[in-house]
């Protein structure tokens, strides 16, 4: 059917965020989302940097797409993961290029530049985050060479200082203890009282002002991508955490607007039969709110200076969040509970917040709504004018069984996705997840019935493939309807409902795809030819934005990805070198030379996206 005009999509200029809307417009919207760590150039040394962006820019120009999407800058902690960050101001310097830096003398440093980039070449199939310190050290070279007493940068402290003055005295008083976190600092550090701040600050304030220098340099660099992207007509999203490491400068500068003795997560679901422990502390929005909300003002008004629109991270926690004592969170056995508990006012709590961000801000809200979603959320978010997700694979009708979801049937204020930075890649899912469950999921299930483990063997062995050392269980083709299925537990369907409808949602499903995208047949590859029409399919749904991962879009030239076919950001629950450090292995230069974006030009043409 032909796709939607864009004054089909005007009633979100009816909706709170209109001004926004007026002002980006109601055209369906095509884009790609990158994660920066995961790019290169020619010039970057050892890992994806801010002017690098400009060359995703050109890309998304040539191949027609409108909307560059970023995971989270932010500086990262130990685990280098952008949603665990010390701050949610502050970016990494990680990401600075060292030959662009403002206002300081660089010839003498071109050797130890070229001397960087050989140590740390980009491109390799991990980031090695070593990077981040050798390139620490070397800027604070240049910085003790260049000074700081340019007007640019005086306005830039003087318009941020009251993040700058806690995010930077928090990075000194790590180093000086010896990178503890702060829970384990002495008293004068961990509880620092009005004077001590003033102390510590004229004490080192050399080193606090490096700091406030690095923020600065990435503030420039950032802003000179803006005006770049503004001159090719191409929006960036930006992507706000919902929340922030337990060791950050926001928890220690602000505790009170934290709930220390509680960590976050999610709940159990079907696809985390023992849900998700994040570890982070939920917000005490009472304290927040009575302070007028100023912290979250505070964080949407910085990243202003860089975004078009941005992505609210973790959406459905706006209204309650899934929590757990922090003191218990490493338990296999912990038990946990939504904050606030009371399901009555998680509306109301959830629309102050929704709207304290809308007002706060020229920037339009983009939702990820994914997971144990409460019942207010969709209705909120059509009365907002925010847009969720639809993540393809995961839509089906009906009451989830069957069919995928039509692609008019897809929400016009979501963004339709492939794929997520927390997800297998198209490849991989539909080589080695279509028409599987997940092994715990399928035993915990069964454990809830009284079902005992030898019993459960037994029947994994009689209903599924071998599966060798996958975690994901294979139905075997004898399997053939929910009637030989309820025989083997010899119960009826309402007593092993959920089970059954892990079957009806995933039996046959590799066949049940390729007939919903249009493929002949389905062979059990991943074909250009049918990455090319899921590509196709995903960019006819009736969602206004449709934002794939960029690796989605270079699985259609076969030969790019070809030797990381299954490339995956991020595996949900786990904690591995392996997350948030794989690397595209072509760079950008190469990537923009490539026939990509033809192809993806034509496809969104012909879905009436730009």
């Amino acid at each position: 059917m032909p796709a939607k005009k864009s004054d089909e999509y005007r009633w979100l200029l009816n909706t709170f965020n209109s001004a926004k809307w007026q002002r980006i417009g109601t055209e369906r919207r095509a884009g790609v989302c990158v994660p920066l760590f995961s790019v290169h150039s020619r010039k970057s040394a050892g890992i994806g940097e801010i002017p690098d962006l400009k060359l995703l820019i050109d890309w998304c120009s040539s191949a027609g797409l409108s909307i560059l999407q970023l995971l989270p800058l932010n500086d990262t902690g130990f685990d280098f993961s952008p949603y665990n960050a010390v701050s949610t101001f502050a970016l990494d310097p990680m990401y600075l290029r060292l030959g662009d830096i403002k206002d300081a003398e660089l010839r003498k440093y071109r050797s130890a530049i070229s001397k960087l980039k050989r140590e740390f070449p980009a491109g390799n199939e991990r980031v090695d985050y070593g990077i981040k310190s050798s390139k620490m050290e070397l800027l604070r070279k240049i910085y003790d060479s260049a000074g700081t007493g340019s007007e640019s940068f005086g306005n830039f402290v003087s318009g941020n200082i009251h993040w700058l003055k806690y995010y930077a005295l928090f990075k000194v008083l790590t180093s000086l203890n010896g990178g503890k976190e702060w829970m384990n600092w002495d008293i004068p550090y961990k509880y620092l009282s009005p004077a001590n701040l003033i102390r510590l600050s004229e004490l080192h304030k050399n080193e606090i002002e490096f700091h406030y220098w690095l923020q600065w340099q990435l503030y420039e660099q950032f802003r000179n991508v803006r005006e770049h992207a503004r001159k090719k007509g191409i929006l960036i999203m930006g992507d706000l955490p919902f929340l922030v490491s337990r060791n950050s400068a926001d928890v220690w500068a602000y505790k009170n607007y934290f709930k220390l003795g509680l960590s976050s997560g999610a709940p159990p679901d079907m696809y985390f039969a023992k849900g998700q422990k994040w570890g982070m502390p939920p917000y005490d929005w009472g304290h927040i709110s009575a302070d007028n909300y100023g912290y979250l003002r505070a964080r949407l008004k910085y990243a202003e200076n860089f975004y078009d629109m941005y992505r609210i991270d973790h959406f459905v926690g706006l209204f309650r969040v899934w929590t757990m004592n922090s003191a218990e969170a490493d338990s296999e056995d912990q038990e946990g509970a939504f904050d606030p508990a009371d399901e009555s006012v998680w509306d109301i709590h959830g629309r102050e917040i929704i709207r304290v961000m809308c007002e706060s801000s020229v920037m339009l809200p983009c939702a990820e709504d994914l997971g144990t979603v409460p019942d207010c959320s969709p209705p909120a978010l059509k009365d907002f004018g925010i847009t969720g997700m639809n993540v393809q694979r995961w839509e089906k009708s009906g009451n989830g069984f069957g069919s995928f979801l039509p692609a008019d049937e897809y929400r016009e204020n979501s963004n339709a996705v492939i794929s997520t930075h927390d997800s297998s890649s198209f490849p991989e899912w539909y080589e080695t997840e279509a028409g599987t469950v997940d092994a715990i999921s399928f035993s915990s299930l069964c454990k809830a019935k009284g079902i005992g483990e030898e019993s459960v063997a037994i029947l994994v062995e009689r209903l599924f493939e071998p599966a060798g050392s996958s975690n994901r269980l294979r139905w075997r083709k004898e399997v053939s309807n929910v009637y030989l299925l309820l025989q083997s537990f010899g119960k009826p369907f309402d007593e092993i409902a959920d089970i059954a409808g892990l079957y009806l949602s995933s039996f046959n499903e590799k066949n049940i795809f390729a007939d919903y995208v249009g493929a002949s047949s389905a062979s059990g590859k991943a074909t250009v030819s049918l990455i090319k029409k899921n590509l196709r399919k995903i960019f006819s749904a009736d969602s206004i934005f449709s934002i794939q991962l960029l690796s989605e879009y270079l699985f259609t030239d076969g030969k790019t990805l070809r030797s990381m076919k299954y490339h995956r950001i991020n595996s949900p629950g786990t904690i591995s070198g392996q997350n948030w450090s794989s690397v595209i292995p072509a760079s950008l230069e190469e990537i923009l030379e490539s026939g990509v974006s033809d192809t993806v030009r034509q496809i969104a043409q012909s879905s009436g996206r730009k």
